[in-house]
């Protein structure tokens, strides 16, 4: 209802749903594609020439990609076939992180590499 009594204009679509009506595992996942295309972009792979990209921050890609880690290690045996297109995508951008990084971090120092990814699932 607006602030006259009448009913409130309704901004929802067709795909919006409530939280309540949304299976886990599609909030994780969608979770995980956000966080995934989030890293992307601040590493600068969507950009046209990802070796010159307009805008690349390591640090907030190193944020990003440790979140994503954190979350498809509690979430692998959720995630069921998913889990390993999950798993090679972030393994993906922790490579181009290091690639892109002018001081690589050590082996198993890199953003989530200290979180163990589960293979179950």
């Amino acid at each position: 209802m607006d602030l006259d009594g009448a009913p409130a204009a309704s901004t929802e679509g067709p795909d919006d749903r409530d939280l309540v009506d949304i299976p886990a595992i599609e909030v994780i996942s969608r979770a995980a594609v956000l966080l995934m295309s989030a890293a992307a972009e601040q590493l600068g792979l969507a950009d046209a020439d990802p070796d010159a990209p307009a805008h690349r921050d390591l640090d907030e890609a190193r944020r990003l990609i440790t979140a994503l880690a954190g979350l498809i290690s509690a979430a692998a045996p959720d995630l069921g076939p998913h889990a390993a297109a999950f798993r090679d995508g972030l393994s993906g951008l922790q490579g181009a992180f290091r690639e892109y990084s002018t001081h690589p971090d050590a082996p198993g120092e890199g953003p989530g590499e200290n979180l163990r990814v589960s293979r179950r699932g």
